[in-house]
């Protein structure tokens, strides 16, 4: 399920409107028997006026940004911590995830922390993350994050089989130089240069909170 975008209507106004005004002269001008000098000025100022009417709407098709669509994301909601952690950090994460989920585009997100997945939140995948793919790991060996603007027509989405099955678009952010978090988006190249400056933050102070708290290895996570 798709949303339209909310402006396309004014979007086509003037083009629809130049459009229709010029088939209207014409057909004006095709039954006039007889053609006076004030009709043929009236005529030449209605070509003009539909000319910048069509060309207004072409513009705006080109410079005015469009909303992307966006999908229902396929899943179960859900909300899984691994049982082991410390209160504090469960706090945190429980803190980070609900801002992401309501502030930004993302509808699902999980945290792979030294070797197992911390928290899954949002809309939950088919399955679950075993071993992270070569993405992933191309994130934690460089340390830099990864954003893929349209996973579905992205070869490497195959990897992200523990994410919803339509996920539009997917963020990968290095949490120190242990962690990947990963967040679903559920529309393409929604995502703004503020959203991922955010997100940046909110991944150190994760960081920072996992490496002041010792936390044990099984690796199980906790509905909650």
């Amino acid at each position: 399920m798709t949303t339209s975008d909310p402006n396309r209507i004014l979007r086509l106004l003037p083009l629809g409107v130049g459009s229709l005004a010029g088939v209207l002269l014409l057909v004006n001008r095709l039954v006039t028997q007889t053609l006076t000098d004030s009709q043929a000025r009236a005529d030449a100022l209605g070509v003009i006026l539909s000319a910048v009417l069509i060309l207004t709407g072409l513009l705006w098709q080109q410079i005015q940004p469009r909303s992307p669509d966006t999908v229902v994301l396929t899943g179960e909601q859900g909300f899984d911590l691994a049982e082991d952690l410390p209160d504090a950090v469960r706090v945190e994460l429980a803190w980070a995830s609900h801002l992401l989920l309501t502030n930004t585009v993302t509808r699902s997100l999980l945290l792979w922390h030294d070797g197992r997945v911390l928290l899954r939140r949002g809309v939950l995948g088919p399955s679950a993350l075993t071993q992270p793919g070569a993405i992933v790991q191309r994130v934690l060996t460089t340390q830099k994050p990864i954003y893929l603007v349209n996973l579905q027509i992205y070869p490497g989405k195959v990897e992200f089989d523990y994410l919803p099955d339509n996920t539009q678009g997917v963020i990968c952010q290095p949490v120190g130089d242990r962690g990947v978090l990963i967040l679903a988006a559920n529309a393409p190249r929604s995502y703004t240069r503020q959203d991922e400056a955010w997100i940046t933050g909110i991944a150190d102070k994760l960081d920072n909170s996992l490496q002041s708290t010792a936390i044990a290895q099984p690796n199980s996570l906790q509905s909650t």
